[in-house]
């Protein structure tokens, strides 16, 4: 009786892992209950109230974990781990009542009459109404303000010619499989459906790639944009505006275009962009992945080392010099002495002077990749010249981005007085992808990402976003 109604206790079958063994006794035909969960046993004694006492020290012991649980940073804290130590709790407690004699055994077939929940009981069981961590709803007057903005970028895409589409919303998980470094890891995963592995979009670039790949006779050159939630499994920093749920609106050239033509014309599309939704003064860091490549190659960087060197080195607008070189070094266990020297080209930053410097470093030119960043670099600036938008620039060497499709020109947009400061974007060429290579000779893209706050954050604070661009 007492096996059958612990395997019943609260109406539910004890789990796998909870083994349940009697092993016989002495002649006096004592018998010792052993309850393993996990790494914890309770044992019935022959003395009741030897049990007892063993059992409130359990309880309490017990209580105290999960008090040290809850009481966790939300980011450090284990949801299944918590839950797993309230099970064993509530187990704990009916067992206590059982050997009191205030919890009694019902038969199979006996009518379960309603139980008065204990003031602990209510807490535990207690349902909050919230939404998903990194997401927020947003309010009809939230809602007047986003549409007045996308109304706003989708009017300057459309002037310069743009079309839209429409892609899902989940893609084929081995089409977004590396295409992003290290924030892989980010990629919200989807159940097996029905045969098919499926992620969540982590951008919309990727799916603009597989959707020209697809229909490369229909649109062998095409402006495009789409305006569209993407979602990425980050660790949600509401004072930053990082969600896990966000918009993206994207502007792409794809086609055969003359160098770097694209590139100026989106470069002149964001700045277009933040004018019109009059963000203040801002300033757009310029960088070329080929250069920073070049750099990596003649400091001595192992080529399979180039993108997690990127990473690190494109956290220097967040954290000091000797902290990236920390990481590059201890983490990436990159040797300290070709550390200085990317530290040595890293920190610079100008405009048309330092392209002018990096010209005359004869052992840069040397480096075929870099000789082809400079190049490109120098034409840009030299249409940016002719649009006007010059004086917006900051050619940063510190400027690198993670993802591992960006391979020519980078950039972000600064909004001065942001608070926090606003997160930038970047200049991506032609996705490294093969089917994306064979259908497009040039494509250029921008992109605002819009992190909503949450509600405890002012909202009016928060800068545009991240804007992003590239081609070659």
């Amino acid at each position: 009786m007492f096996i059958r109604n612990l395997l019943r206790t609260k109406g539910k079958e004890l789990q796998l892992d909870q083994v349940i063994r009697i092993t016989s006794g002495n002649a006096q035909n004592n018998h010792n209950l052993h309850w393993n969960h996990g790494r914890r046993t309770i044992r019935r004694m022959a003395n009741p109230s030897e049990q007892i006492e063993e059992l409130n020290l359990k309880i309490k012991n017990q209580g105290d974990q999960v008090r040290s649980l809850k009481s966790s940073p939300a980011e450090q804290r284990d949801p299944s781990q918590l839950a797993q130590a309230i099970e064993i709790l509530k187990n704990l407690k009916v067992e206590l009542e059982r050997l009191k004699g205030t919890h009694k055994d019902e038969e199979p077939n006996q009518t379960k009459q309603p139980k008065t929940k204990t003031a602990a009981q209510n807490q535990l069981t207690k349902f909050q109404l919230k939404v998903p961590k990194g997401t927020k709803d947003h309010h009809p007057k939230e809602m007047l303000i986003r549409e007045k903005i996308f109304s706003t970028i989708t009017k300057i895409f459309k002037l310069h010619g743009a079309v839209t589409i429409d892609t899902p919303v989940f893609e084929l998980k081995e089409i977004l499989s590396g295409k992003y470094g290290e924030d892989s890891k980010l990629i919200y995963d989807l159940q097996d459906q029905g045969g098919e592995l499926c992620s969540l979009r982590y951008d919309l670039t990727v799916p603009f790639a597989r959707f020209l790949a697809m229909n490369s006779k229909e649109y062998p050159s095409i402006k495009r944009y789409h305006i569209a939630k993407v979602y990425r499994r980050d660790q949600p920093a509401m004072t930053k505006g990082r969600m896990r749920e966000f918009y993206q609106c994207d502007f792409d050239i794809a086609g055969a275009t003359d160098p770097m033509i694209a590139d100026a014309e989106v470069l002149t599309i964001a700045c277009e962009v933040l004018e019109a939704l009059q963000v203040g003064p801002f300033t757009i860091k310029l960088n070329h992945r080929k250069l920073l490549d070049g750099i990596f190659d003649l400091c001595g960087v192992p080529e399979d080392k180039f993108r997690a060197i990127s990473s690190a080195v494109d956290k220097l607008d967040k954290m000091s010099w000797t902290d990236v070189r920390k990481e590059m070094t201890e983490e990436k266990h990159l040797d300290p002495l070709i550390a200085d020297r990317i530290g040595e080209y890293v920190k610079l930053k100008g405009s048309e002077d330092l392209l002018a410097q990096l010209l005359e470093d004869h052992n840069l030119i040397a480096n075929k990749t870099a000789k082809e960043g400079l190049e490109e670099m120098k034409l840009l600036m030299s249409y940016m010249n002719v649009f006007g938008i010059m004086p917006r620039i900051s050619f940063d060497l510190s400027l690198a981005r993670g993802l591992d499709y960006y391979t020519g020109v980078i950039y972000e947009a600064v909004v001065e007085g942001s608070t926090p400061p606003t997160q930038a974007g970047t200049t991506n060429p032609t996705a490294t992808d093969e089917s994306t290579t064979k259908v497009s000779k040039s494509k250029s893209k921008a992109k605002i990402n819009d992190s909503n706050e949450a509600a405890e954050v002012d909202e009016s604070q928060i800068g545009v976003g991240s804007i992003a661009a590239g081609g070659r």
